[in-house]
């Protein structure tokens, strides 16, 4: 098939899955899906590649479903970054004028040249700078200052950093897989491009991307992105929970926790009970559906309970007038959402990616392929920009009203031990 737009190939290395894809945008500016891949991942840790012969080769077995569909060789790939040491730095700069004077798009682009400049921890990189609100004497809350009058101003800065070693690895992991990494760009922005509208981003919003080993945190207010983290729990901690409690095969855990689980045991009905194969000869065993989603439960609340203790510290709790954008596969547990609204008092909605894909690649339009589906929207918005109407595509699932009649007075404020305070240090 003859093609004459650039084709482009994104990846999402996650802890318990890698998902290759590649597109191009059509003339309309719509985007049109050429091939798409997923194997299992190993050698990833919460995010994180620490094994690079075992990363490199799942990344190659998805990329190689990529590349059958396609026809052609993918040589270059975009590719996310993520981990538990992703920190939000806070940096301030200004500029002061002799006179009043009209502020300029190049007094702007020092201002941000300055930021570039500045002093971060030792072995980090800088992956996103994001202006806040700027101030001009003394008018505050300034979006867009070109073209307006002063003597001086002043802008906070918000940078996304992350350890040095997760790029490098990320890329001796790629070219293991035979692949040159283009550009590398933080997870939780890829997700935010197709879920979270323009009007969300100024009410206040935050997005938990719930992975299979991983919850990222991206928070929004007037605008812009004031804050992102990620804790290292996700669906396998559910997963392993249920393995234990009843004592069966991981696979077999996952199994349940997919066709059968819930969030909320209070809704599991009181005489559901399945059956699970005995394994080499052993007698099966029978697991109450009530049993099953108190497990989940327990564990979730644990979850939600963290990353309600990170909302907090990220100092924009009572502003989030959105409330919470729920994705990643964990959003498909059934009463998350429920449970999510519970603990922190905010509405909460599922975000799904659409993307008006032709009907063979539907199916892709699903939470698990959020990360990728925006990595490739950013990346071909970017080599081809086109004007568009109507910013962000989102199908919203919104939490049944009624079901929690009330919310906590008060959320738990121990934080669990095991949510180190370390990767989400807001640096001023």
């Amino acid at each position: 098939m003859k093609r004459g737009n650039k084709i482009v190939a994104a990846i999402d290395v996650g802890t318990t899955k890698i998902v290759a894809v590649a597109g191009e945008k059509r003339e309309d500016g719509t985007i049109e899906i050429l091939g798409y891949g997923k194997a299992c991942a190993r050698g990833i840790k919460r995010g994180v590649v620490f094994n690079i012969r075992e990363a490199g080769e799942s990344v190659r077995e998805a990329v190689d479903q990529v590349e059958k569909t396609v026809g052609k060789k993918i040589n270059e790939v975009y590719v996310n970054v993520i981990g538990r040491e992703l920190k939000t730095i806070t940096k301030k700069t200004q500029k002061h004028f002799d006179e009043d004077r009209l502020i300029t798009k190049e007094d702007i682009k020092e201002l941000y040249c300055q930021i570039k400049e500045t002093t971060i921890p030792k072995g980090y990189k800088v992956y996103h700078i994001e202006p806040q609100l700027y101030q001009i004497g003394d008018e505050t809350g300034i979006s867009d200052p070109v073209d307006s009058t002063g003597k001086d101003i002043q802008v906070e800065y918000k940078l996304l950093a992350a350890p040095e070693i997760y790029e490098k690895n990320l890329k001796l992991c790629l070219d293991y897989a035979g692949l040159k990494v283009r550009k590398i760009i933080v997870d939780t922005l890829a997700s935010s491009e197709l879920l979270i509208s323009d009007d969300e981003k100024e009410a206040g919003v935050a997005l938990l991307d719930i992975g299979g080993g991983t919850t990222k945190i991206a928070v929004y207010n007037e605008g812009v992105l004031v804050y992102s983290s990620l804790i290292p729990f996700g669906g396998n901690v559910v997963t392993r929970d249920i393995k234990l409690g009843c004592s069966i095969l991981l696979r077999q855990a996952e199994a349940l926790k997919v066709q059968f689980g819930r969030a909320l045991g209070e809704f599991a009905p009181e005489n559901g009970v399945v059956t699970v194969p005995g394994i080499s000869g052993w007698e099966p065993k029978e697991i109450s559906f009530k049993s099953l989603a108190m497990i989940i439960q327990a564990r979730m609340e644990e979850i939600v309970e963290g990353v309600f203790s990170y909302m907090k510290k990220s100092g924009y709790i009572e502003k989030m007038g959105a409330g919470i954008i729920i994705t990643g596969g964990g959003s498909l547990l059934k009463d998350v959402g429920q449970l999510i609204q519970f603990h922190t008092g905010l509405d909460v909605k599922k975000g799904i990616p659409i993307m008006k894909l032709n009907k063979k690649w539907e199916k892709l339009e699903d939470p698990r392929n959020t990360t990728v589906l925006g990595l490739l929207e950013i990346i071909l918005n970017e080599e081809s920009p086109v004007k568009r109407q109507e910013k962000k595509k989102v199908t919203a699932k919104k939490s049944s009203p009624g079901i929690l009649t009330h919310v906590r007075d008060q959320v738990t404020q121990q934080v669990l031990t095991f949510f180190s305070d370390g990767n989400d240090t807001e640096i001023n």
